[in-house]
C-alpha cells in the first residue's frame, strides 16, 4: 500500500488527514501487543465525516497508522507540548499512557519509518500546498483531527466539541481563526481556541501567513460523531450529519475568505 493518498482539487483549501489511516505493515503489526492492535488512538472516520463537504478541496491522507509513525510530529521528535503528557514520533504508549509494543521500536526502526512513511506524506503535502498557493496566490491548510473526549492521561475533564489550533495565532491570518471560531460559536456547542490542542507539527510547520500559506487545526471530540468512543468505534450517522453541517460551513467560509487573504501574503 502506498503511504499517502492525494486527491487534487482546484480550490484554495487543502484538507490534511494524517491520523485516519489504519494500515500496519505485517512486520510492524506483529510487534504490537494486544492493546496496541486495537488502534484506539485512530482519528476514527474523519475522512468520511469531511467527504464531499467542499467541492474543489484538495485532500492529502496518510494511509498508515500513527503507531507506525506519527505524521503530525516533527521528524526531530521534539515535543509539541513540553511539560505535558503526549506521544512522540513513533509512540511507545497509547493516549492512556499504556505500552503498545511487545518489541518496542529503536532508533533504527524510527529512521526507517521516517524515510518510508513520514517523508513521503510530507513531500506530498508540501507539493500540494505549493501547487495551491501558486494557483490561487494563497493556500489554506485545514488539518483534520479527532480524539476521545475523555483521556485523563492527556487532559482533565471532558474535551470541548471543537478544538481550534493556530499555535496562539502564529499559523494563519487572524481572519482565518475568526472565521472558524465564528461558525463554531454559532452552533452552541462547546469550543476551545488554542486550549489543550494548539495545532500539531503540521499546522506549525506549514503555517506561514507571510508567504500566503495559512494553517489551522481542528480537533473534534469523537463524541460528536461516534456511537461510542470504545471498540468498535462505530460511526453515528445522526450525530455525524448534524456535525457535517457546521463543518461544511467552515470550509465554504474559508474558501470564500481566501481571495481576500492574498493582499496579506
Amino acid at each position: 500500500m502506498i503511504p499517502v493518498e492525494v486527491v487534487q482539487g482546484d480550490g484554495p483549501v487543502i484538507l490534511g488527514l494524517p491520523h485516519t489511516g489504519t494500515w500496519l505493515p505485517d512486520a510492524i503489526r506483529a510487534r504490537l501487543n494486544d492493546r496496541g492492535r486495537v488502534l484506539a488512538d485512530t482519528d476514527w472516520h474523519i475522512e468520511r465525516l469531511y467527504d464531499g463537504l467542499l467541492p474543489g478541496a484538495t485532500t492529502v491522507r496518510a494511509t498508515f497508522h500513527r503507531y507506525v509513525i506519527d505524521a503530525n510530529r516533527g521528524p526531530d521528535d521534539a515535543s509539541l507540548y513540553p511539560g505535558q503528557n503526549t506521544t512522540g514520533l513513533v509512540p511507545l504508549t497509547d493516549f492512556d499512557g499504556e505500552p503498545i509494543w511487545t518489541d518496542a521500536p529503536g532508533a533504527a526502526d524510527v529512521a526507517e519509518r521516517r524515510a518510508a512513511f513520514h517523508a513521503p506524506y510530507h513531500a506530498a503535502l508540501a507539493a500540494e500546498v505549493e501547487r495551491v498557493r501558486v494557483r490561487h496566490g494563497v493556500a489554506i491548510l485545514y488539518d483534520c483531527h479527532s480524539i476521545r473526549s475523555h483521556i485523563p492521561f492527556l487532559f482533565e475533564g471532558t474535551l470541548p466539541d471543537f478544538n481550534i489550533g493556530t499555535n496562539n495565532g502564529a499559523t494563519c491570518d487572524p481572519r482565518v481563526e475568526e472565521t472558524v471560531r465564528g461558525v463554531c460559536g454559532a452552533t452552541g456547542r462547546t469550543m476551545a481556541v488554542n486550549g489543550r490542542f494548539k495545532g500539531g507539527w503540521t499546522t506549525r510547520h506549514y503555517g506561514r501567513p507571510e508567504t500566503g500559506v495559512h494553517a489551522i487545526q481542528m480537533e473534534l471530540a469523537q463524541s460528536t460523531h461516534l456511537a461510542t468512543e470504545t471498540p468498535p468505534f462505530a460511526y453515528d450517522e445522526a450525530r455525524a450529519a448534524a456535525l457535517r453541517q457546521p463543518l461544511g460551513e467552515i470550509l465554504r467560509a474559508l474558501a470564500a475568505l481566501a481571495p481576500g487573504l492574498r493582499t496579506s501574503a
